[in-house]
Formats: structure tokens, sequence, C-alpha cells
């Protein structure tokens, strides 16, 4: 693989679309130097506006047509907290890219938080503690008001232990199915036992008349553990940080997973995300994954936002509309992932509905995307495309498929529908 084209696979892995300019500064940049820049934490961004949570400002003697109105109101709350952070993904590139991966990771949905001041604060948590070591970010998130309320730690009491939370904690979020037991759940579930999330401020509490404080064994150490000590016993359990680092591969490498060798090498780097990622994008095995990673409809979309120079944030209520909808077409609206396990990867994105999906928000796009007849001119033009959209070659068949098409919006569309586009 040419230095470009490394260059270029590393740009697309680790943002949501590099543009040509931005491979062409790695190239000059060298590829550790690349991989070091993107990698370098931000400082948070200025969240949104929103106002307070309507519902949470309701009296308790609020009728029918008053909670209604709230809840339209909290609905298009988090439509304005998903808009800014579609066009926030547009800007911060690698960064964002992390959060995103912590979010579906995470997997916590609006549709059943109904706040968008909870899931601003649950992104927040995650660009504050994601680039770091694992063991502030899930005590961050053994306390998350969203989470909380998503996995329903409210409703596990001392008299009434709910485990939801504890299970996936361990299940999806830090260990992985064969590294606990039933009884592991058991005892986490009273562990956490207690916690109450106040909407109206946005803070999570524990109630001790509500909270099991007995000593259990959890994760084969018997004690009495409060919250912020369980996610300890999770993040150095031997199990959490080859879980991570497959989950990291899938997302960003190759759905398949990585083979014992690579896996062994990336966990060699610690329990920092940064390390851990810098491993993983300097192992051989990332750079062999070339063309073995399908695209989610997020990363497709503000991929091709970014490469046409579209910005979200000067489009019409309309025209935002229409990205979302595109969005829900294609089956991915952030802040709503379908369930706890997040969203699927690999090849369920290509089915039939799902290409069908593709061109269709592709002509959305082509149609938002300025002077395309002026950058997709002469002989060449195929060529200008591939630059344009940062694809390596196209295939003989796309390469004559666009080449019989003359407007330049139809050629655009057919580009990021196609499997050259979709699969990186």
């Amino acid at each position: 693989m040419t230095d470009r084209r490394a260059l270029s696979h590393l740009l697309r892995r680790l943002t949501f679309g590099p543009t040509s300019a931005e491979v062409d500064a790695a190239v000059r940049a060298g590829y550790g130097t690349t991989v070091s820049e993107l990698l370098r934490p931000g400082p948070l961004p200025s969240p949104p506006e929103l106002g307070a949570d309507p519902v949470a400002q309701l009296d308790p003697g609020a009728g029918r047509e008053q909670r209604q109105q709230a809840r339209a109101e909290q609905n298009k709350q988090v439509t304005v907290l998903t808009r800014w952070w579609l066009a926030r993904m547009t800007d911060a590139g690698a960064a964002e890219k992390l959060t995103f991966f912590w979010h579906g990771h995470w997997a916590t949905s609006a549709r059943k938080v109904r706040s968008a001041q909870l899931m601003l604060a649950q992104l927040q948590t995650l660009r504050r503690y994601g680039t770091g070591d694992t063991g502030p970010l899930v005590r961050a998130m053994v306390h998350d008001p969203a989470l909380i309320i998503w996995l329903d730690g409210q409703r596990n009491t001392r008299r009434a232990p709910n485990e939801n939370l504890a299970r996936e904690l361990m299940e999806l979020f830090t260990l992985g199915i064969g590294a606990y037991t039933e009884d592991d759940v058991k005892a986490g579930a009273r562990v956490l036992t207690g916690w109450q999330v106040d909407r109206a401020t946005g803070v999570a509490t524990l109630v001790p008349k509500r909270h099991d404080d007995r000593p259990v064994t959890l994760l084969g150490r018997t004690g009495t553990w409060d919250a912020d000590s369980y996610a300890d016993l999770l993040v150095r359990h031997e199990a959490h940080v080859p879980f991570l680092v497959r989950r990291l591969w899938v997302r960003y490498a190759a759905a398949s997973g990585p083979s014992q060798a690579a896996a062994a090498r990336i966990v060699a780097a610690g329990r920092n995300t940064t390390a851990l990622l810098t491993a993983l994008c300097q192992d051989p095995e990332f750079t062999a994954a070339s063309g073995h990673l399908v695209k989610q409809p997020v990363e497709w979309l503000v991929g091709a936002l970014r490469q046409l120079g579209v910005n979200v944030a000067e489009l019409t209520q309309q025209q935002q509309q229409r990205l979302q909808s595109d969005l829900r077409g294609l089956g991915q609206v952030p802040l709503r992932p379908p369930s706890v396990d997040g969203w699927p990867a690999g090849g369920s994105w290509l089915t039939t509905a799902s290409t069908q999906a593709r061109l269709s928000a592709a002509q959305t796009l082509a149609k938002l995307a300025p002077a395309v007849a002026d950058r997709l001119t002469g002989a060449d033009r195929v060529e200008a495309l591939a630059d344009l959209l940062v694809v390596d070659a196209w295939s003989g068949g796309t390469r004559e498929a666009l080449r019989s098409v003359r407007d330049p919006r139809r050629m655009l569309a057919l580009a990021l529908a196609s499997p050259e586009y979709a699969v990186h």
C-alpha cells in the first residue's frame, strides 16, 4: 500500500471522511505524526442552547394538554441537539468520531430518556473522559443520569433489585459474555441500588434508604462496594482491555475482529483509549484491513457532507429535516440507537433496502453540494470524483457507469451510492 493510500485509509477510519486536502496534508506530515495529531484530545465544545426540560418544569397538577405540549417541546429539543451534533461532526474530525464510537458503545436512547439535557450531559461525559484511562470513564457512566434511566437504574432498590444496569455494564460495556456469572449480576445490582435522577437538576444521587449496603461477593472478591469501587473492579478485570480492543477493532478496522496476535499487541498498550487507538492504527493488520469495513450511515452521510463542503449549520430548516429523514431511512439516527446493543456492524448495512436508501440520500447530498458542475468537468471527471470523495480506485463496472452519466449531480449521487464509497 502506497503512503497516500495508507494515509487515506487512516483518515477514513479515524475521521468521518477526509477531504483530499486533508490527505495531502497527512502525506506531508507522515503517518506517525498524523496519528498523533488526530488523536490529540481537544477542548469540550460549547453546547447548544436547549433551555430547561419542559416536563421537569411542569406543576404536579398539570393537565393532559399541558403534558402533551411539554412532550412535544422535549422532542424539539432533541431535534436541536441532533442537528447541532451533526454540524459538529462535520467540523471536529477524529475527536467527534471517537465520541460517536462511545455513543454507540454505551448505546443510550433519547426515546426512553426523553431529555435532550441529559443526553447532552452524557455526550459531554463521553468527550471529557473518552480519550483517556477507562477508569474515570466507567466511573462517570455508572453515575450518568441518562444511562441510569435508560437501564432502569431508578427502579433498582433494596427491596426490589433490578439487574438491567449491572448486567449490561458487564456484558456490553466493560467485560463481555463469559467474564462474569449470574451471581455477579445479582451482586452488582445490589451494589447499584438506590440511585435516583432529579430531572430538574439533571443530577443522580444515592438515596440511602433505597440502597443495599450489605457485603457481597463480586467478581471473586468479597466486600462492601459502592458504585465507584464496582467500576474500579470492572476496569481492573483481565477481560476488560481485550474486550474494549475487540470493540474498537470492529468499528475502526474490520467487522471480523482482530487476530489473536493483533489483539495481544494492542492490548499491551494498556487501558488508555488514545494509546489503544494509536496501537491499533500502527498495527500491520490495520493497514491490511483496507476495504473490509462498511460505513455506518452516520459515517457515510457526515463524510459526504465534509467532502462536498456542505455547511450543516447554514442549511435551511427544511434541508436539515431532509437530512434527518434520510438518516432515518438509512437506519441510524444519532441519540436513538435501537437497543442497548447499539447499532449493527458490517454487512448488516449492505441490503437491497439500504442500497436504495443510500441512493435516495445521495441525491439529497448532490443537490446540496456547491459548485458540483465546476468540479466534475472535462475528460478526467471520473478521476476528479474519486479525488473529491477520497476513493482509492473505482471498479471497472463503477467507472463505466459513471462515465455514461452526463449530469454532474447525478454522477455524484451514483458515486456516493457505489460499493467503493460504502465500503472502505
